[in-house]
């Protein structure tokens, strides 16, 4: 593999830090259609995957391994047929070309550093924390070098939100999936819960229960703030309160 078509197949295509330059004045670029659950699948047949899901779920509390999983098959779903469905309609051209297997590992290992060891294990912020574990983890679970450092690099900037500069394209798609599930609305995306359709929404949120997950995340928030006053965390003004005011997902909390 050359080195072009890793930045592709890895989601290192530069992208707008600020999603509102990518969306400009509408919640998505083409209106989403529905996908049922049922049609959706999920990289298991990658040994890279395969392992790293094992690892997540026995690391990661069960409320925050559901959130991985909506977030990998909810915003940005892997279909049969299709390849990431839903960042197909909206992104198709660099859709075309990404790992499914790298998206799925990056949604996996995002909040590893909130799991009960890794989170008071060390003084750093649970975020860039976590991109360096799953850095460690996922070349020790056979990924390629470039994946691996691909994955760490979006999990570590998944709570850099602002307007100035650039991000990777899988950075990009992992912040509009975790604020999705977790905020519910985008500080620079009007009507953001409009990205996806209320039927795929609907399904993803049974599918993984979220088990008042917006009250088990905004507690995490917190405990990091005050074990931590100087983490990433507090970069997102208030952002404990407003996950706790998540009224999109309300109906399944």
């Amino acid at each position: 593999m050359c080195q072009s078509d890793e930045i592709g197949q890895n989601g290192w295509t530069s992208t707008p830090v600020n999603a509102g330059v990518i969306f400009g004045d509408r919640p998505f670029i083409n209106e989403p259609a529905p996908l049922s659950f049922k049609d959706i699948g999920f990289p298991h047949d990658d040994p890279v995957v395969k392992k790293t899901y094992d690892y997540a779920k026995a690391a990661l509390h069960a409320e925050t391994f559901n959130h991985s999983m909506r977030i990998i098959i909810g915003l940005l779903a892997a279909d049969k047929d299709q390849g990431i469905a839903i960042a197909k309609q909206q992104f198709p051209d660099q859709a075309a070309v990404l790992k499914p297997a790298t998206w799925a590992l990056t949604c996996l290992l995002h909040d590893i550093g909130t799991s009960e060891e890794n989170l008071t294990a060390n003084r750093m912020s649970f975020d860039l924390y976590g991109g360096i574990k799953a850095l460690q983890v996922l070349k020790d679970l056979g990924a390629t070098t470039d994946q691996a450092e691909a994955v760490s690099e979006a999990i570590i900037r998944h709570q850099d939100l602002g307007v100035d500069g650039t991000i990777t394209f899988i950075g990009q798609l992992i912040q509009l999936a975790t604020i999705y599930d977790n905020i519910g609305v985008h500080p620079h995306v009007k009507e953001f819960g409009k990205l996806i359709h209320d039927v795929t929404r609907k399904e993803i949120n049974e599918a993984f229960p979220r088990s008042k997950w917006c009250s088990f995340f905004a507690k995490v928030i917190e405990k990091e703030e005050k074990i931590k006053p100087w983490c990433h965390s507090t970069h997102l003004v208030d952002f404990a309160k407003e996950v706790s005011a998540n009224t999109l997902m309300k109906e399944w909390e």
